[in-house]
């Protein structure tokens, strides 16, 4: 949730400033940057920590170690490269992604300073998600919060008081993705209770490399599906939007901070599934099967009652949720409403892929999770948003989003009933 408010608070400031849409529309160009960082740190973290409750469970105490050192050791590599590599291929990547000829330049200021913060929040998003799994969530939280908090209250003092622009909005994210990181080392190095992190736990190690990745590829390759579709998504709404009343910016403002709307609301999914892999991981490898179950049916249900919340207010209020990234035209509050009320009008059932997804992976069973994460963003979505806009034009992008997530939560649930019925499950009730 605070990964999303970061980004949602930077354009709720640009939208309501002198900056305006373009601004808007440049945030959004970034944010494929920002889901690969996701995406990285969720591959070390996710892994690292379902390898490191799975080798606890089962009492192997110094394993257990070497995965959360080596989780932490490739964060900080691998982020380090995305950040280099960002700064020097900066404009060719914000073209990638969609920048148009009037969103260039403010999309490049506002990323190349993302971009020195990127190491910072991979490992802070990594690392906490390893505090959860050392049994810490509420350590892990006061992290991820400190930083949010830096950025909502500094935000406007470098954009209104210090007249810092759009530079400002990034300055403030990466000063309190800064902060947060200092708190989670300070864990990692003195707190880790669990097991005692030494220097030896930190050495990278292929076989440790090649059991993280596996374990955290699901939730990965879910980030790296959501990369794709929002290149493809920026690129065919900057085409088919030049082609309609809207042109390209007011498609790719809306779409963009929108699309935040709904990551906000999928946060809580997400945290409710990442909060569930220790128990999946430390009951399935302790056996206790029926634990696992309940677990299982106690998240589908929260998720599935926040899924119907979300659903309720993005249908009755979609001018509202529009109008907090600033006052648009007529046009901008037209494409708006319509993107909110057909592209999510599914929401009901996307609780279900994450957190099956999140599910298998915590069981150890990396293929399947890694089908599952696959299913919504890149087997059923991209190429329905590539294939609808032929024929129904810009519309064709929004009815793309609702066929997707109904077929894809239709695949989680026949994958978990058919684990269910597997010997192992099938004499594991779940109590009333």
């Amino acid at each position: 949730m605070l990964n999303a408010i970061y980004n949602i608070v930077d354009q709720i400031y640009i939208g309501n400033s002198w900056v305006g849409l373009q601004g808007v529309a440049a945030t959004n160009i970034s944010f494929p940057l920002v889901t690969i960082c996701t995406a990285t740190a969720l591959l070390f973290g996710t892994g690292g920590g379902a390898n490191f409750n799975l080798m606890m469970g089962k009492g192997e105490k110094e394993e257990a170690a070497n995965s959360a050192g080596n989780s932490i050791f490739f964060l900080i590599v691998v982020s380090c490269l995305i950040a280099a590599s960002s700064l020097v291929f900066l404009k060719p990547m914000l073209t990638v992604f969609g920048a148009t000829e009037t969103t260039m330049q403010l999309s490049a200021e506002y990323t190349s300073v993302i971009c020195v913060g990127v190491p910072f929040a991979v490992f802070t998003s990594g690392a906490c998600i390893l505090i959860r799994s050392d049994g810490s969530p509420l350590y892990s939280m006061v992290c991820m919060v400190s930083g949010a908090i830096f950025n909502i209250i500094f935000d406007p003092i470098f954009l209104y008081v210090f007249d810092m622009g759009i530079f400002g909005i990034a300055l403030a994210t990466i000063l309190g993705q800064m902060l947060t990181a200092i708190i989670a080392a300070y864990y990692m190095i003195k707190n880790f209770k669990t097991v005692k992190l030494e220097r030896k736990h930190f050495k990278p190690s292929k076989i440790h490399f090649i059991k993280i990745c596996s374990l955290g590829m699901a939730a990965f390759f879910n980030q790296i599906a959501m990369f794709t579709v929002q290149v493809t998504l920026n690129n065919i709404l900057k085409h088919y939007g030049a082609m309609s009343p809207y042109g390209s910016d007011i498609p790719l403002a809306c779409v963009g901070s929108l699309s935040k709307i709904n990551f906000l609301y999928m946060s809580f999914v997400l945290g409710i599934a990442q909060g569930c892999q220790p128990i999946y991981g430390f009951n399935y490898g302790g056996k206790n099967y029926r634990r696992v179950k309940e677990c299982y049916r106690l998240a589908t249900s929260i998720g599935s009652i926040i899924s119907v919340c979300a659903l309720v207010i993005f249908q009755l209020f979609p001018r509202q949720l529009a109008s907090i990234f600033g006052s648009g035209s007529e046009l901008y509050f037209e494409f708006a409403t319509k993107y909110i009320r057909i592209f999510m009008a599914a929401t009901f059932i996307n609780g279900l892929q994450p957190i099956t997804s999140n599910f298998f992976t915590a069981l150890g069973k990396a293929s399947t999770g890694i089908f599952i994460s696959l299913t919504r963003q890149v087997i059923f979505l991209l190429p329905l948003v590539i294939i609808l806009p032929i024929f129904l034009g810009i519309d064709g992008v929004l009815f793309a989003g609702p066929i997707a997530d109904i077929i894809s939560g239709i695949v989680a649930l026949s994958l978990v009933h058919r684990e269910f019925s597997s010997p192992d499950f099938k004499g594991a009730p779940v109590a009333p």
